[in-house]
């Protein structure tokens, strides 16, 4: 009980520590050095043309992409897995192993 009180007051520790001083002591790329650069040659900061902090938009964006990509895999996935023959094109094998068909 004893350990587990301590793993869980130096975790909490750990936690609070990290994300209070990440923000001052490490600041991005972004403003360290687009943003310093950008105001060197006169360009100012604007907002972006698609927004994707705001609500779930990033996650509907990823997940229609994993969708789009799901279905291509799933649509060729005989070409994806099948071996293939000596003219290169995927070949069908019966049950001793010879080629009775070529798929094209």
């Amino acid at each position: 009980m004893r350990i587990f009180l301590l793993v869980a007051v130096l975790w909490c520790g750990v936690l609070s520590g990290g994300v209070s001083a990440a923000g001052d002591k490490w600041p991005g790329v972004d403003e360290t050095v687009v943003e310093k650069v950008a105001r060197e040659r006169g360009r100012e900061a604007r907002a972006p043309l698609i927004n994707t902090d705001q609500g779930d938009l990033l996650l509907f964006v990823f997940l229609i992409a994993g969708a789009i990509g799901g279905f291509a895999a799933g649509y060729w996935w005989r070409m994806l897995v099948t071996e293939k023959g000596s003219a290169g094109r995927a070949t069908v094998h019966g049950a001793a192993g010879e080629n009775h068909d070529t798929l094209r």
